[in-house]
Protein backbone atom coordinates (compact mmCIF):
# COMPACT_ATOMS: atom_id res chain seq x y z
CA UNK A 1 0.00 0.00 0.00
CA UNK A 2 1.15 3.59 -1.12
CA UNK A 3 2.12 5.34 2.49
CA UNK A 4 1.92 8.58 0.83
CA UNK A 5 -1.48 7.97 -0.48
CA UNK A 6 -2.75 6.56 2.85
CA UNK A 7 -4.30 8.46 5.62
CA UNK A 8 -6.95 9.59 8.24
CA UNK A 9 -8.81 11.85 5.46
CA UNK A 10 -8.30 9.27 2.52
CA UNK A 11 -9.26 6.58 4.67
CA UNK A 12 -12.93 8.43 5.18
CA UNK A 13 -12.75 9.43 1.20
CA UNK A 14 -12.85 5.51 0.26
CA UNK A 15 -14.98 4.74 2.86
CA UNK A 16 -17.62 7.11 1.90
CA UNK A 17 -17.31 5.82 -1.81
CA UNK A 18 -17.90 1.93 -0.52
CA UNK A 19 -20.95 3.32 1.10
CA UNK A 20 -22.61 4.59 -2.52
CA UNK A 21 -25.25 2.09 -3.69
CA UNK A 22 -26.29 2.42 -7.18
CA UNK A 23 -24.64 4.62 -10.40
CA UNK A 24 -27.20 7.31 -9.60
CA UNK A 25 -25.57 8.45 -5.82
CA UNK A 26 -22.28 7.91 -7.79
CA UNK A 27 -23.29 11.18 -9.92
CA UNK A 28 -24.58 13.10 -7.24
CA UNK A 29 -22.02 12.26 -4.53
CA UNK A 30 -19.42 13.15 -7.28
CA UNK A 31 -20.46 15.92 -9.04
CA UNK A 32 -20.46 17.46 -5.49
CA UNK A 33 -17.04 16.56 -4.67
CA UNK A 34 -15.30 16.47 -7.91
CA UNK A 35 -15.20 19.51 -10.21
CA UNK A 36 -16.78 18.46 -13.78
CA UNK A 37 -12.80 18.47 -15.63
CA UNK A 38 -11.63 16.61 -12.31
CA UNK A 39 -14.32 13.46 -12.95
CA UNK A 40 -13.90 13.50 -16.85
CA UNK A 41 -10.19 13.17 -16.47
CA UNK A 42 -10.47 9.91 -14.38
CA UNK A 43 -13.16 8.79 -16.55
CA UNK A 44 -10.54 8.83 -19.32
CA UNK A 45 -7.67 7.47 -17.30
CA UNK A 46 -10.38 4.50 -17.30
CA UNK A 47 -10.93 4.39 -20.42
CA UNK A 48 -7.28 4.87 -21.66
CA UNK A 49 -6.49 1.94 -19.34
CA UNK A 50 -9.11 0.04 -20.80
CA UNK A 51 -7.92 0.53 -24.43
CA UNK A 52 -4.40 -0.15 -23.68
CA UNK A 53 -5.37 -2.95 -21.84
CA UNK A 54 -6.79 -4.23 -25.12
CA UNK A 55 -4.24 -3.47 -27.13
CA UNK A 56 -4.84 -0.51 -29.17
CA UNK A 57 -2.20 2.02 -29.81
CA UNK A 58 -1.42 5.31 -28.87
CA UNK A 59 -2.65 7.13 -31.50
CA UNK A 60 -5.80 5.04 -31.46
CA UNK A 61 -6.28 5.77 -28.29
CA UNK A 62 -5.58 9.75 -28.11
CA UNK A 63 -8.26 9.90 -31.31
CA UNK A 64 -10.72 7.66 -29.25
CA UNK A 65 -10.96 9.72 -26.12
CA UNK A 66 -8.72 13.32 -26.58
CA UNK A 67 -6.12 12.10 -24.02
CA UNK A 68 -2.49 13.58 -24.71
CA UNK A 69 0.51 10.85 -25.37
CA UNK A 70 1.85 12.14 -21.78
CA UNK A 71 -1.20 11.01 -19.82
CA UNK A 72 -1.87 7.22 -21.93
CA UNK A 73 2.32 6.98 -20.91
CA UNK A 74 1.26 7.35 -17.26
CA UNK A 75 -1.99 5.17 -17.76
CA UNK A 76 0.71 2.77 -18.97
CA UNK A 77 3.04 3.15 -16.66
CA UNK A 78 0.70 2.47 -13.67
CA UNK A 79 -0.66 -0.74 -15.53
CA UNK A 80 2.53 -1.92 -15.91
CA UNK A 81 4.30 -0.71 -12.17
CA UNK A 82 1.54 0.69 -10.53
CA UNK A 83 -0.20 -0.72 -7.50
CA UNK A 84 -2.48 -2.86 -10.13
CA UNK A 85 -5.66 -1.08 -9.11
CA UNK A 86 -6.52 -0.81 -12.74
CA UNK A 87 -6.04 -4.67 -13.42
CA UNK A 88 -8.63 -5.31 -10.87
CA UNK A 89 -11.47 -2.97 -11.79
CA UNK A 90 -10.73 -3.65 -15.58
CA UNK A 91 -10.69 -7.16 -14.96
CA UNK A 92 -13.95 -7.20 -12.76
CA UNK A 93 -15.48 -4.74 -15.41
CA UNK A 94 -14.82 -7.53 -18.32
CA UNK A 95 -16.69 -10.41 -15.49
CA UNK A 96 -19.94 -7.74 -15.12
CA UNK A 97 -20.12 -7.80 -18.91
Amino acid sequence: MNSKLKDKFTDQLFDAILLLKDKGECYKFFEDICTVSELKALAQRLEVAKMLNDGYTYDEIAEHTGASTATISRVKRCLNYGADGYEVILERMKDNN
